[in-house]
C-alpha cells in the first residue's frame, strides 16, 4: 500500500504517539504503562497497533531493556511535535480572549532569571491573576530543545542564538563590563580595554553558559594587522558554576571576570571587594529575548510576556 493509498482510519492516534513518548522516557512497557494509567498490555497493544498501522517496527525488546529503533527514533521526534501542537491547540481554546490565563511553562537562563525575573512575576500576577506561571531554569542548549519538544512554551534566553524554528521578541540590552578586585591596577580604570584583559586571569562561568561565549566575544578587537582577535581560552582553566561563585572568586583576587550589567545593577557585585568598569568595546552587550516554537498558538502570549518584561526591565534600570 502506498503513501497515497493510506487509510484515514489507519493513521496513529495520539494515545498511541503519547505511549511512544513514555515508553522512550521510562524504558519500560511496565513503568510507561503506570504513567499513562493503563494496563501494561493496552499500552503494548498501543504500540503494536502503532507499528502495524505505519509498516515498521519501532522498538526493540531485548533482555528486558526497551530502545527504540531509527524509525523508531524518527517516529518519536514527529510524535513529540505532534502532541506540542495538540497542547498547544487545548490551551489556546481554554484561554480564547483570556491571554496569559491557564498554564503557562517558561523556561528562563540562570544569568537572567534571578536579575529579571521577581519584579515581572508579580506585576505578571497583579495583571494575569488566572495564569499559572511554571518557571524552569537551565542552561540554553536544555531550554530550546524541551521548547521544540513540547515541554516549555516560551523561554527567556540571550542573544546571539541560534533561532532555527523559533520566533522571538526583544526585552532588552544587557551591557557586558568588567569586574575586577578592588586592589588590582586596573580598578583605577574609568573603563577598560578587551586588550588589556589580554594577559590577565580572566575567570568565567563554565562551559554550556552562554553568557561565556557571550562575554569572550565582547571581548573581541581589532589587532594591528586589521584582523579580528579574541582572547581565546581563559588563562589558568578556572571557571565558576554560578554568578555568585563567580564574583567571590574575582573578590578573593584569583583573576579578572566579566559580568552582565543586569546582575550588578541587581546587587550582585559587594563595592568593597570587586570593582566593575564599563568596556571598551561597541559590542559588550547581549540581547534579552522571549522565544517560542515558530507557528506556536502561544506566540501572542509570548509576545505580551516579554512586553511586560520589558516594563519590568525599564522600572528596574531606573530605580
Amino acid at each position: 500500500m502506498g503513501p497515497g493509498n493510506y487509510s484515514a482510519g489507519m493513521l496513529p492516534t495520539l494515545r498511541q504517539l503519547q505511549y511512544l513518548k513514555l515508553l522512550d522516557e521510562h524504558k519500560s512497557f511496565m513503568a510507561a504503562a503506570e504513567a499513562a494509567h493503563v494496563s501494561q498490555p493496552a499500552l503494548s497493544s498501543g504500540i503494536a497497533e502503532l507499528e502495524k498501522g505505519l509498516g515498521a517496527r519501532l522498538v526493540d525488546r531485548t533482555r528486558g531493556q526497551v530502545i527504540l529503533t531509527a524509525v523508531g527514533e524518527e517516529t518519536l521526534k514527529r510524535a513529540l511535535d505532534i502532541l506540542a501542537r495538540t497542547e498547544d491547540l487545548v490551551e489556546a481554546a481554554r484561554g480564547a480572549n483570556r491571554p496569559l490565563s491557564g498554564r503557562f511553562r517558561l523556561g528562563v537562563i540562570p544569568t537572567v532569571a534571578p536579575f529579571l525575573l521577581p519584579k515581572a512575576l508579580i506585576r505578571l500576577r497583579g495583571d494575569f491573576p488566572q495564569l499559572r506561571l511554571f518557571l524552569r531554569e537551565d542552561q540554553t542548549a536544555r531550554l530550546i530543545a524541551s521548547l521544540k519538544a513540547g515541554a516549555l512554551d516560551a523561554a527567556v534566553i540571550a542573544l546571539p542564538y541560534d533561532l532555527n524554528g523559533l520566533d522571538h521578541a526583544f526585552v532588552c540590552k544587557d551591557e557586558i563590563v568588567a569586574a575586577t578586585p578592588c586592589s588590582h591596577p586596573l580598578a583605577h580604570e574609568d573603563s577598560i580595554s578587551p586588550e588589556a584583559l589580554k594577559g590577565e586571569e580572566l575567570i568565567l562561568l563554565e562551559d554550556g553558559h552562554c553568557l561565556r561565549d557571550h562575554a569572550l566575544a565582547a571581548c573581541s578587537w581589532t589587532g594591528p594587522t586589521g584582523g579580528v582577535e579574541t582572547l581565546g581560552n581563559p588563562n589558568g582553566g578556572f571557571a565558576a558554576t554560578s554568578l555568585n561563585t563567580l564574583v567571590q572568586m574575582v573578590g578573593s583576587g584569583l583573576g579578572v571576570s566579566l559580568l552582565p550589567a543586569m546582575a550588578v545593577d541587581a546587587g550582585l557585585v559587594r563595592s568593597d571587594e570587586v570593582t566593575v568598569r564599563p568596556l571598551k568595546s561597541d559590542h559588550a552587550y547581549r540581547d534579552i529575548v522571549v522565544v517560542w516554537r515558530a507557528g506556536s498558538s502561544r506566540a501572542p502570549e509570548a509576545r505580551l510576556l516579554a512586553d511586560k518584561l520589558k516594563s519590568g526591565g525599564r522600572e528596574a534600570h531606573a530605580a
